[in-house]
């Protein structure tokens, strides 16, 4: 599930590896070790301090996550969205207007496209939202649809991808000929996505990476994104685990290749909320999971679960903060609790935490965190802020929605292997510095 409302840059300052992966190429069954290396910032991890080296790249947020590298032979600049609720990755290779950024595979060497007969076409596009079709050529055809109403259409194909100076032969991505927009000016910037969820096509699937996790800075927006085992850095707090939610049977709103894992309540100051715990469980079509997704800038949560939490922060914030009396703004269309804030006043009162707790971890949000000024929004001599918790209902969406906004200052690890998520308070400006001194 992809995000273009608001979700967060990435930005690649260095990027370092030493990674055996296992890839499928197009001229050798078993390819040899790779190593990874983006030339803006390497520094190298000494030999046996963990198991496997991560692959390190810091980034910015502030619209949407990119990452910088290059396709093709020659190699070609592009610039993808990474996306943890997306599965396969594409580029433009249609230059328009609206979409000028893009990569041309006629001038690559080794582009080649899928044919609808192929295994990669007929058996790996199965979670697909919408099946993969045969076009006139023959050619497998891929057409993507996102939450946000965005959408993508075009070939699967398969080319070399640069990470630095290491080349990636045979990676298997969507060539796309036509996309549409909600948000094209942002869109506009960036050649295509990446998508990096459970999907066989994912990125990380492709890469084989048996971890993978990302801590984002909650002062600067700065960030760290590690690319394999962080387990033996021992300055990281103690992980706690939830673990994957996996459903076999196909059902009609249930994701099955997304980061799913089981909410079982809400606290608000350290209080459980009276909320029935099937209100967090999946019914029988599916409906009501819990998905963690970078591409997602805020939480957003089913009707009666959001009611709840709205009705307690209210009672909580009742004489410390004032209401924004107006039916008629709801931020981002999901995001109806508004206050005025002072213009003069430089910071916000105290405000009540607000917890997430799945089964085996916890998710604790709050100062700054739990309220988001909107960008141009002045009423006489206030600022506006919204609740940065939303009713996934207004969005006539069937699910929780973790956004990366709530996960600031929060080492999040992806074990593949294991199919769970770590989280752990973590002050990632400083785990950031911790890297680049090689710690």
């Amino acid at each position: 599930m992809r995000d273009f409302f608001f979700s967060l840059t990435f930005f690649i300052v260095w990027f370092i590896t030493q990674l055996c992966i296992s890839t499928s190429t197009k001229n050798s069954a078993t390819p040899p070790p790779l190593l990874l290396a983006l030339p803006l910032k390497t520094q190298q991890i000494p030999s046996g301090s963990f198991p496997r080296s991560p692959n390190k790249l810091h980034f910015r947020h502030n619209v949407s996550l990119t990452v910088s590298l290059t396709v093709g032979s020659p190699p070609q600049n592009v610039t993808m969205v990474i996306d943890t609720g997306s599965e396969l990755s594409w580029l433009n290779c249609n230059k328009t207007e609206k979409f000028p950024l893009t990569f041309d595979p006629t001038r690559s060497s080794s582009y080649s496209p899928v044919q609808c007969s192929s295994p990669t076409c007929t058996n790996r596009t199965q979670d697909f939202t919408i099946p993969a079709s045969c076009d006139s050529r023959n050619l497998c055809h891929a057409t993507l649809s996102y939450a946000d109403f965005s959408s993508s259409e075009g070939n699967l194909a398969a080319d070399t991808f640069h990470i630095g100076s290491s080349e990636i032969p045979g990676l298997v991505f969507g060539c796309m000929g036509s996309s549409f927009s909600s948000n094209s000016e942002e869109d506009s910037k960036n050649t295509g996505l990446m998508g990096m969820n459970l999907g066989s096509l994912s990125f990380v699937s492709q890469m084989a990476f048996p971890k993978f996790s990302y801590c984002i800075s909650g002062s600067d927006f700065s960030g760290l994104l590690l690319l394999g085992d962080s387990s033996n850095f021992s300055w990281i707090s103690p992980l706690n685990y939830t673990p994957l939610v996996k459903i076999s049977t196909p059902l009609p709103y249930f994701d099955r290749v997304a980061y799913t894992v089981q909410l079982i309540g809400i606290k608000v100051s350290g209080k459980l909320l009276q909320i029935p715990k099937s209100v967090f469980e999946p019914d029988h079509t599916g409906a009501g999971q819990t998905m963690v997704d970078s591409g997602t800038q805020f939480t957003f949560l089913l009707g009666p679960a959001y009611t709840a939490l709205r009705e307690a922060f209210l009672k909580e914030t009742t004489g410390v903060l004032r209401v924004l009396e107006d039916s008629n703004f709801v931020f981002q269309g999901a995001m109806d609790l508004c206050f005025r804030v002072p213009l003069g006043n430089p910071k916000l009162p105290r405000l009540p935490t607000v917890s997430l707790v799945f089964e085996g971890a916890e998710m604790v949000v709050s100062g700054k965190s739990i309220l988001y000024r909107v960008p141009g929004e002045v009423r006489e001599n206030d600022s506006v802020h919204c609740f940065t918790f939303g009713n996934s209902d207004l969005l006539g969406m069937e699910a929780y929605l973790i956004g990366h906004h709530h996960q600031q200052n929060m080492w999040m690890e992806f074990d593949l292997h294991k199919s769970r998520i770590g989280l752990a308070q973590t002050q990632c400006d400083m785990a950031f510095q911790r890297l680049s001194l090689g710690a």
